[in-house]
């Protein structure tokens, strides 16, 4: 650290007082100034002696200088016009593939969806460190490049100069300590059947990185921040929220799209082009100078690419998949070929595409009366077989006049309507998507819609489809005798054959308004239904008026269209919100009265968002780096990668059936780790991580109770009885400084501001508002309550099927006259509209408590025995033990784990010898083994539990339960197993626990699949029989066996030492003969030749000495 006196400072830079020196104090005792430099990010400490006064005493020059220059920078900072670029700067994010980090201006798009092997070299290095070297890591094919851009002259004064340039905005915000924090929310997939309903959310911080350019400058020129984009099974739609960490300048808060688009494909050339049809590089106003404005027309929160059709004479579609943040023109590639025929006549040809819907993984488009369809490929939705290879043409036979859009998914499916003219004039055709599937059906069967109806020329002008009540709504028009027009409202109920209610009949010769009335006499549907009337207008925002007839109230709900912004739009709303103003200086002021009924709206007590909202959020910041300046590189990005990937794969892990000790998804990651925090932080501390990297082990984790957020929840969760409360605070226009007696009588403040609270299904939600007048402030408070009434729901999973309804808080008088405006732009105030789902909410399970269930085991059994061969994900419970499960009800969102107190059912629905052998029983097998009815001499398990259920077929558990005997009867599948090894049988039940039609507490379906690791158990009679004659008759066999050894082996040894003895001697003898007989017959051999030799032989005393030969052999 450089230490320089105050005056010969660098002016641009600022100071700050860290610590001040004792007055009074010894001359020992400094007094320190550090300042820091703006614009080259470098800090020094001014040192000077601190002054011991008596009398009071000026300050030196430089102090004085140091102090206004102080004040200077506390002015220049609170002035409008020193820091104006709150309202011009804006972050810009752009997808960067793996191998293209670094480089500033490369952007791709999302097309890979699968984790790539590209970080496990890297954390191969990683010793010493608390990741497992030995763990699988992956990485994701894309990160995001963060960057922020500030449009026109963006001052920021400074002491020394004015910075004027964005990307030294961004170096200066980086040496301040500036970090862009990223929010990616996952939208939950559509057919909950595959997949799990959860929202989720990851938080992450961008790690800074400099641009793989070439660059003059020794530090740095182009700087960019960087985080991971995970991807996630069964989400294609993903919000990206980018916003600071409140140091460097402001920048607001931005929202970006980042959805996959398979729509995409890699050419021979590996460059990504559409498989809908040709791009167009450049897009020019002469293709749209024809065009009208149109709707956007897609399933709401889950369709990741969205089109617009309706440009016109061009088989052309707008494309996008960041919800027109950006956007490509694609010519489809479709054939076209269409002619006329009888029963479709061909009454003007268009190259047009007139409809066009988008759903979560098919796009269909409507050319003349041709449909099509192409199905995208997304493998992390379904198996890729199910994708389209070109576009494919549906309904050929029939004669499609209109496409109209679900907007709601509904029982795990999408859907769209289309209408058909000519001879199925009246008839509908319902398509339905799952897993990119498609399927249509035609609605009625047998019979139109128009034959319920008097009149001639109907047609099907409309038509929408509630999926969740497989219910149809129709707008028809008829000509009646008098040839004028009626139009007819329909409801269709597909479940109810037959079933067709008239709602809504415009009278004849209406007026433009198109008022309706209702239907008295014509309905051809046994089931009642509610009279309602109201009034239709052509708008952006369409309000529907409900009469209630009990209540003697109006009741309303609105939908706002999908409608892409324009400029004129943007002009409407900032003349609405124009309070006074003028034009120029010769012209007389234009005022405008302020016609909003408050001054103030604001809300209070709220909700906590995240729980109500039901989203689950995890906090994964990047890696600390011991580089001098704080940057990462490729190597610390990719380790960065493969935490984010393991913090995900780890929540997918944790949804098993077994509880975990801790109910943390992230505890097993570090349980062995975290005794070495500190020698990892020590070698962190000394340069001596591997690869200049510390893993802080704390900072992964999951995040619960974070209310960071003003307003109410985007979409509320309801469980049985539950409620949620808010305080809408409103104050008037007049002026609080007026009197009472000014006033008058006629003044009340609540008659002005009053508020209206609407609940769509009054059935279902109970609204309640407690009004509370605040006089001295010309206020008021209504505290409002939202409660569910449960009736509405019977019982469902976490996250299904779900009851559809909404509330909304409107002030009366405020349409379209209240606005607010802020810096992120103009709002309407007034209304407020929450959607509310009522169900078994997201995030819910049952967990097998088997920690609390071995210590209790151990208590009333008075001992444990584990299997041999321990597996501590999967403890084994004796036969002969009593066993009482006990359950957890885990919230994955607030962190909550407590036990499961109310009724369930168990039932033994599979089984095996081993794991690999476990399979599912049949319906008839799954009441022999659970049921007390039956006779078979089938059951597993009884209980003393006395209450079932009302058919008597199976026990209703709780946790109060006696606990379960096992019995494994004649006729299980457990009875009598044959033992495999030394130790006792085994065996694998297969458990089910569900509370459903059994706990009133809830609408919460929990159920729960598990296995259970049976050991000890007994075998059969007859196989325990015959073991037993079979061991009796090796024992008897060896007892015999014994006696006779150990009566006869006396003898046997004497048997065998004399038979011994005589082979011995046998071979001693024959090998002495043998001996001798070679020896003698040398001696007298050697003996002859040499006589012979000497003298001449004679017969005589050859004769003799054979005789004496054969003496001495025979002696």
């Amino acid at each position: 650290m450089e230490t320089r006196a105050l005056v010969g400072a660098p002016r641009g830079s600022r100071a700050a007082i860290l610590r001040a020196g004792k007055r009074g104090g010894t001359g020992a005792a400094k007094q320190r100034l550090t300042r820091f430099d703006q614009v080259t990010g470098s800090s020094y400490m001014v040192r000077w002696p601190a002054m011991l006064p008596v009398s009071p005493v000026l300050p030196r020059k430089s102090q004085l200088w140091a102090f206004w220059a102080l004040l200077l920078v506390a002015w220049l900072s609170l002035t409008p016009w020193a820091v104006d670029h709150h309202h011009r700067c804006s972050w810009l994010v752009v997808l960067n593939k793996f191998e293209r980090v670094g480089s500033h201006f490369s952007q791709d798009r999302f097309l890979d969806q699968e984790p790539m092997d590209t970080v496990a070299k890297v954390f191969e290095k990683l010793s010493d460190s608390p990741v497992d070297t030995q763990e699988r890591y992956l990485g994701f094919p894309y990160y995001l490049q963060i960057n922020f851009s500030c449009t026109g002259q963006v001052r920021i004064y400074t002491v020394k100069r004015m910075i004027s340039n964005s990307e030294e905005l961004a170096r200066k915000g980086h040496l301040m300590g500036m970090r862009p924090v990223v929010l990616i929310s996952y939208r939950y997939p559509v057919n909950f059947y595959r997949w799990k309903i959860e929202n989720l959310q990851v938080q992450m911080e961008a790690a800074p990185l400099r641009s793989t350019e070439h660059c003059a400058a020794e530090a740095m020129c182009v700087l960019n921040w960087y985080t991971p984009m995970p991807i996630k099974n069964g989400s294609v739609v993903m919000s990206v929220d980018i916003s600071s960490n409140g140091i460097g300048p402001f920048i607001p808060r931005k929202r970006f799209y980042m959805n996959m688009n398979g729509f995409l494909k890699r050419d021979a050339n590996e460059k990504v082009i559409y498989t809908i049809g040709y791009e167009s590089i450049v897009m020019k106003s002469n293709n749209f100078k024809k065009s009208k404005s149109r709707p956007l027309w897609y399933t709401i929160n889950h369709a990741p690419v969205l089109i617009l059709g309706g440009i016109e004479g061009e088989k052309a579609l707008l494309i996008t998949d960041t919800n027109f943040q950006d956007a490509s023109l694609v010519e489809l590639s479709i054939d076209s070929c269409w002619v006329g025929s009888y029963y479709c006549p061909m009454l003007s040809f268009s190259a047009t595409i007139f409809d066009a819907i988008s759903t979560e993984s098919t796009l269909f488009i409507r050319q003349n009366q041709l449909v099509y369809y192409f199905t995208g490929r997304y493998s992390t939705l379904f198996d890729t077989s199910h994708s389209s290879s070109r576009w494919v043409r549906v309904l050929p036979t029939e004669c499609i006049k209109k496409l109209c859009p679900v907007f709601v998914n509904g029982n795990g499916s999408e859907y769209v309507l289309a209408l058909n003219t000519g001879i199925h004039e009246g008839y509908i055709h319902i398509g339905t998507i799952t897993d990119g599937l498609v399927s249509f059906q035609m609605v009625p069967t047998g019979w139109s819609v128009c034959d319920m109806l008097s009149g001639t020329n109907c047609t099907i002008d409309w038509a929408t489809y509630i999926a969740d009540e497989k219910n149809l709504l129709l707008l028809l028009e008829i000509l009646n005798e008098n040839l004028d027009k009626v139009f007819y409202l329909l409801s269709f109920n597909l479940a109810i054959i037959g079933c067709t209610s008239s709602i809504w009949r415009t009278s004849p010769r209406s007026t433009p308004s198109n008022t309706w009335s209702t239907l008295t006499t014509e309905r051809w549907c046994l089931s009642q239904i509610k009279r309602r009337s109201g009034t239709f207008w052509r708008v952006a925002m369409m309000c529907t008026v409900w009469s209630h007839p009990v209540a003697g109230t109006l009741m309303f709900s609105c939908t706002r269209w999908n409608t892409l912004p324009s400029l004129g739009t943007e002009s409407i709303w900032s003349a609405s919100s124009m309070r006074m103003g003028s034009s120029t200086r010769k012209y007389k002021k234009l005022s405008f009265t302020n016609l909003c009924p408050f001054k103030v709206m604001r809300l209070r007590d709220l909700p906590e968002k995240q729980h109500f909202a039901r989203q689950e959020l995890y906090h994964a910041p990047p890696p600390l780096v011991s580089q001098t300046l704080g940057f990462h590189n490729n190597k610390t990005l990719a380790v960065y990668q493969g935490l984010v990937y393991y913090l995900l794969w780890l929540h997918s892990k944790y949804d098993k059936p077994y509880a975990d000790p801790v109910h943390d998804p992230t505890w097993r990651w570090w349980q062995h780790k975290k005794q070495y925090k500190d020698y990892y932080f020590y070698l962190s501390s000394n340069w001596l991580a591997a690869e200049g990297v510390y893993i802080d082990m704390s900072s992964y984790q999951k995040l619960y109770n974070i209310s960071n957020d003003h307003g109410l929840p985007e979409i509320v969760f309801l469980d049985k009885g539950t409620s949620f409360s808010f305080t809408v605070f409103l104050s008037s226009q007049e002026d609080t400084l007026m009197s009472a007696a000014t006033l008058g009588t006629t003044f009340q403040v609540e008659k002005k501001l009053a508020v209206a609270v609407v609940v769509a299904d009054p059935d279902c939600l109970k609204a309640t508002v407690k009004q509370e007048v605040l006089l001295n402030r010309k206020a008021v408070l209504y505290k409002i309550k939202i409660e569910d009434r449960k009736v509405c729901y019977d019982q469902g999973l976490s996250g299904h099927n779900l009851k559809k309804t909404s509330m909304m808080i409107k002030v009366l008088g405020s349409a379209g006259k209240c606005f607010q405006t802020t810096f992120l732009g103009t709002s309407m105030q007034g209304n407020l509209m929450v959607p509310v789902l009522i169900g078994c909410p997201p995030g819910k399970r049952l967990a097998f408590d088997v920690t609390y269930t071995i210590l209790h085991s151990r208590e009333i059994n008075k001992h444990y025995f584990d299997c041999v061969k321990s597996n501590p994900e999967m403890p084994c419970f004796l036969f002969r033990d009593l066993f009482q499960p006990f359950f957890l009800v885990q919230d994955m969102v607030t962190g909550d784990s407590g036990s499961f107190l109310g009724s369930y059912l168990l039932k033994v629905v599979g089984g095996g010898h081993t794991l690999d052998t476990i399979r599912d029983y049949t319906e008839e097998e799954i009441f022999r083994y659970n049921s007390p009815l039956d006779n078979s001499e089938s059951l597993i398990w009884k209980t003393k539990v006395e209450r079932t259920t009302r058919d008597k077929k199976f026990y209703i558990m709780s946790y109060l339960s006696p606990g379960i005997e096992w019995l494994c009867l004649e006729n299980s599948p457990c009875h009598d197993i044959t033992p495999g090894n030394i130790f006792a049988p085994e065996f694998f039940l297969k458990l089910l626990v569900s509370n459903r039609g059994v706990d009133t507490s809830t609408y919460c379906d929990y159920q729960l699949i598990f296995i259970l690791h049976m050991h000890g158990l007994p075998l059969s009679s007859n196989r325990s029989l015959f073991i037993v004659i079979v061991s009796i008759s090796l024992l008897s066999g060896l007892v015999v066996f014994y006696i006779l050894f150990c009566i006869l082996w006396p003898h046997i040894v004497k048997a065998w030492a004399s038979l011994r003895w005589k082979i011995n001697n046998i071979m001693a003898s024959e090998s002495y003969y043998t001996y001798a007989t070679s020896t003698a017959g040398f001696s007298v051999h050697s003996h002859t030749v040499s006589e012979e030799s000497v003298k001449a032989p004679s017969k005589a005393g050859s004769a003799g000495g054979i005789a004496e030969a054969e003496k001495a052999q025979e002696a």
